[in-house]
């Protein structure tokens, strides 16, 4: 299959590197690990799911048609999570392996946020609601899944460690298990001028946040240990939000290995 050329541009060399590199950032994009050998990423400008291996061959593309402007993407069992927009109000459409569409569950009116949520193993999507709670949503019903403080900008959700991991910038970062439990929480590591736009779990379990420079607009990628939170890895900085992963754990721009820019 051919590459999607200009789709994403760290991805555009069809015979491009070693698999032992996995990609956790494409253009500022968290890149969601499928099994050991393949990866997704969300594609805006074709409405859709990208999948890879790790020589940044395409596989197959998902979701044409039921897809608008996905962002955020997370795959549990056999479904496919992803984060749209449709007529201006913040939407999770869930697609079938097969890419097939199964089900929209709006979030106006529920979610905080745009984009952002988190899967829970049984299928649970968690959000940010708007008074101070984390909500799970489980078919039509809408539970409490934790109690949070609020931030003055817009907070990230990742699913994590069979729970969730949630940033309130400037705050704190906490990971919460299955049932809502806190199992660490940290204070905001980064300084006030930094932005945090992004966090990925890599298919070894390693979280991983994309940190933005506003005074040189630059990108770095840091991982936290996902058993206390430190952060114990960073990348140098590079213009593009590309990073990619080695075996050992390394962080590294993604320009050299995927492509380029």
């Amino acid at each position: 299959m051919t590459c999607l050329a200009g789709a994403l541009a760290p991805l555009t060399g069809c015979g491009a590197p070693a698999s032992t590199f996995e990609p956790i950032f494409l253009q500022g994009r968290a890149v969601e690990p499928d099994g050991d050998s393949l990866v997704a990423v969300t594609a805006r400008a074709i409405g859709a799911i990208v999948r890879y291996d790790r020589r940044g061959r395409v596989r197959d593309t998902l979701g044409l048609g039921a897809l608008r402007n996905p962002d955020h993407v997370q795959l549990m069992g056999d479904t496919w999570y992803v984060s749209d927009v449709e007529n201006g109000r913040p939407i999770v459409v869930l697609l079938g392996r097969d890419g097939a569409l199964r089900r929209t569950l709006p979030l106006a009116g529920i979610a905080a946020t745009t984009h952002q949520f988190a899967v829970l193993p049984d299928g649970g999507i968690v959000v940010e609601g708007e008074d101070g709670r984390l909500l799970t949503l489980r078919g039509d019903s809408i539970t409490t899944f934790a109690v949070v403080e609020v931030g003055q900008r817009p907070s990230l959700l990742l699913g994590a460690g069979g729970g969730v991991l949630h940033a309130i910038p400037d705050l704190s970062i906490t990971l919460y298990n299955g049932f809502g439990n806190i199992r660490w929480r940290v204070e905001w590591p980064w300084v006030v001028t930094a932005f945090v736009s992004d966090v990925s779990e890599d298919s070894r379990g390693r979280v991983h946040v994309l940190v933005g420079n506003p005074g040189d607009n630059t990108f770095t990628a840091q991982t936290l240990t996902p058993a206390t939170g430190e952060v114990i890895r960073w990348s140098v900085p590079t213009d593009v939000g590309s990073f990619v992963v080695d075996r050992l754990g390394e962080v590294l721009p993604a320009g050299a290995r995927w492509g380029g820019k």
